[in-house]
C-alpha cells in the first residue's frame, strides 16, 4: 500500500514539474521571439532604407564608356553602398513595356539616357543626409539629374520610429506578463510544498539550508524551459525558413545566439528569484497560516 502511494506520489511530482516546464517554455517562447525582434530591429530598419534607390541620370552625349568609368568613382564613395549601370538599351527597353513599344515614334533620336541606380548606406538614408549626397553627386559634369522620391523617404523613416516605438512596447508587455505568468507557475510549484518546507523548519534547518535546494532546483527548471524554449524557436525559424526565405535577408542569424543568452537568463533569473521570495516567505508562516491557504 505505501509502495502504490510512493509511486502516486511519484507521479504527482513528476507530471507537475513537466506541465510547470511546459508552461515556463512557452512563455519564454515568446520571451525568445520578442527578443528576436529586439535585437533585429536595426537590420530591419537597415533592410527597408537601402533597398531604396536614387537614380543618378546622365547627360544625352555622354557615351558608356565614360559612364561607367563614372560608376567606380560612385562605387569608391563611403556613401554608397551599390551601383547598377543602366544602359541605353535597357533604359529603352524599361521604357517600351511602361509606355508601349511605339513610344519612340514620336521622337527623332532615343530620348532615353544612360543612368545608373544607386542604393545608399542605411545611415544617409534621411532627408538632410540624401541632399548632400545629391549635391556631391550632382558636382560632377556627367550628371544631369539626381533623383529620388523625398515623400518616400519621409514616409519610410516616419513610418519605422512608428514601429519601433509599437515594438518596443509591445517587448516591454512581453516581458511583463511572462515575469508574472512564470512567477505564479514557479510559486504554485513552491507553495504546493509548503508542509515539507515547514517540516524542515521542525527539525532545525536554517532558512540558507531549506532554500537552497529550492532555488537550485527551480534554477534547474528554468534552464531546462529555457533549452526547450530554444529548441521550439529553432524549429519555428526552420519553417518559417522554407516557407519566407526572404525574411532571412533581414533577420541576422549571427545575433540568435544574443536572443538564446536572453531566453537562458530570463528563464533561470525569474524562477530563482521567485522561488527565493516565496521560500523566505513560507518560512516565515506559522503551522496555523499553513492550513489557512
Amino acid at each position: 500500500m505505501a509502495k502504490k502511494e510512493n509511486r502516486m506520489i511519484r507521479r504527482r511530482l513528476v507530471s507537475s514539474w513537466i506541465s510547470t516546464v511546459l508552461t515556463i517554455s512557452l512563455v519564454l517562447l515568446l520571451v525568445g521571439a520578442a527578443a528576436l525582434l529586439l535585437v533585429n530591429a536595426r537590420s530591419v530598419s537597415d533592410y527597408f532604407k537601402e533597398n531604396m534607390q536614387v537614380s543618378v541620370i546622365l547627360k544625352q552625349d555622354v557615351g558608356e564608356d565614360d559612364a561607367l568609368a563614372y560608376q567606380k568613382k560612385l562605387d569608391g564613395l563611403s556613401c554608397i553602398r551599390s551601383t547598377e549601370f543602366i544602359s541605353r538599351e535597357q533604359g529603352i527597353s524599361e521604357m517600351a513595356e511602361m509606355l508601349g513599344e511605339g513610344f519612340l515614334d514620336v521622337f527623332e533620336s532615343a530620348p532615353v539616357p544612360i543612368s545608373i541606380d544607386v542604393t545608399l548606406k542605411a545611415d544617409y538614408v534621411s532627408p538632410d543626409s540624401l541632399d548632400v549626397v545629391k549635391a556631391q553627386i550632382g558636382t560632377s559634369p556627367l550628371v544631369e539629374e539626381v533623383v529620388y522620391q523625398g515623400s518616400v523617404v519621409d514616409a519610410l523613416n516616419a513610418n519605422l520610429k512608428k514601429i519601433s516605438l509599437v515594438i518596443g512596447a509591445l517587448i516591454l508587455v512581453l516581458l511583463f506578463i511572462s515575469f508574472v505568468l512564470i512567477s505564479n507557475t514557479v510559486r504554485l510549484n513552491v507553495f504546493s510544498r509548503r508542509f515539507t518546507i515547514h517540516t524542515m523548519q521542525l527539525v532545525g534547518a536554517t532558512r540558507r539550508f531549506i532554500r537552497s535546494p529550492f532555488v537550485l532546483r527551480s534554477a534547474f527548471q528554468g534552464l531546462f524551459a529555457a533549452l526547450l524554449a530554444i529548441a521550439m524557436m529553432v524549429g519555428g525559424l526552420f519553417i518559417l525558413r522554407s516557407e519566407f526565405s526572404q525574411l532571412f535577408e533581414v533577420f541576422r542569424l549571427d545575433l540568435l545566439l544574443v536572443v538564446f543568452g536572453i531566453v537562458i537568463v530570463t528563464g533561470v533569473l525569474i524562477c530563482t528569484v521567485s522561488t527565493f521570495i516565496v521560500v523566505n516567505r513560507l518560512v516565515g508562516y506559522s503551522r496555523d497560516d499553513l492550513y489557512a491557504y
